[in-house]
């Protein structure tokens, strides 16, 4: 049986645009690789850092949704240690009920975005 997780990566901030992206799709072509079926994927852009990591303040913050097996999680945590440009990663299982408050929440984002696009 696949399990939905929820990824949260912190990528460093000295790197261009096109080389976080390049991360990103990294990540998330290794999941497709593996069998995993991406949910969603959200890019939450260049924040403040609640503390300094690797004496850096900011980062770029990544989400990624995903079911798949749970003995998986260990391959892809251990790619995302070996990888220089990530600073911190946290991957949680969802239960049911953070599942559908997920699907509730991208719902009202999307209708969020299609009344600021009607306003405009």
């Amino acid at each position: 049986m696949l399990n939905q997780y929820e990824t949260v990566f912190i990528i460093t901030p000295v790197l261009s645009e096109d080389q976080m992206k390049e991360a990103v799709k990294k990540f998330s072509a290794f999941l497709k690789e593996n069998g995993a079926e991406i949910v969603h994927e959200d890019n939450w852009g260049l924040r403040k850092l609640a503390y300094p990591i690797q004496k850096k303040s900011t980062g770029f913050y990544h989400l990624i949704e995903f079911k798949c097996e749970g003995e998986f999680i260990n391959r892809m945590e251990t790619e995302f240690r070996r990888d220089e440009r990530i600073i911190r990663f946290l991957t949680m299982k969802m239960e049911r009920f953070a599942i559908e408050y997920s699907i509730k929440r991208r719902k009202k984002m999307a209708e969020q975005k299609v009344t600021e696009k009607e306003e405009n």
